[in-house]
C-alpha cells in the first residue's frame, strides 16, 4: 500500500520510526516532512498531507504532531479527507470500518512507538464496512443540511 506521512517538529522522530517500520512491512512510503526538530507550523504539513492523499498519490495518510489535534484539524479542512485522531487500536479500526477514514492522526507526545504501530496496523487492516455507513460517510464531504 502507498502510505504518506507528515509531521511537525514535535513528531518527526516518531514519523521516522513509523516510516522505516512501514517500509520494512513492504509498504511504499512517502515522507512529506518535516525532517528535523526545527520548529515548523503543523498546519503546513497537515495541508500538504491532505492534498497528497486527496490527489490519489497515496492510499492512506498518517499525520503526526505533538498532540495530534492540530494536524488533524488541518487535514480535515480538505473536503476529501476523513482524518481521525486516534490513541489506541480500537478507535483506529473503527475509523476505517465506520468512517472510511483515509488519514489518521497520532500525538507523538501522548503515545509511544508500540502503541503507534498498533494504531497504524488497525488502520491499515480494517476494511470499510460499507452498508449503512456509506450514506453517513458521503455526508462528511458535504455542507450540512437542516437536520
Amino acid at each position: 500500500m502507498k502510505i504518506a506521512l507528515a509531521s511537525d517538529h514535535a513528531a518527526f522522530e516518531l514519523k521516522a520510526e513509523l516510516a522505516a517500520w512501514l517500509a520494512e512491512q513492504g509498504h511504499e512510503v512517502a515522507d512529506l516532512g518535516t525532517n528535523s526538530a526545527d520548529s515548523v507550523d503543523y498546519p503546513d504539513y497537515g495541508y500538504k498531507l491532505a492534498e497528497h492523499v486527496a490527489a490519489g498519490n497515496s492510499e492512506r495518510g498518517i499525520a503526526l504532531c505533538g498532540s495530534g489535534i492540530g494536524i488533524s484539524i488541518a487535514a480535515n479542512r480538505h473536503p476529501a479527507i476523513r482524518c481521525a485522531l486516534v490513541s489506541e487500536p480500537v478507535s483506529a479500526g473503527f475509523s476505517r470500518t465506520h468512517n472510511d477514514a483515509n488519514v489518521i492522526a497520532l500525538g507523538a507526545r501522548l503515545i509511544g512507538i508500540e502503541m503507534a504501530k498498533a494504531c497504524v496496523t488497525a488502520f491499515l487492516t480494517a476494511p470499510f464496512a460499507g452498508d449503512r455507513h456509506v450514506r453517513r460517510v458521503e455526508k462528511l464531504s458535504q455542507l450540512p443540511q437542516d437536520a
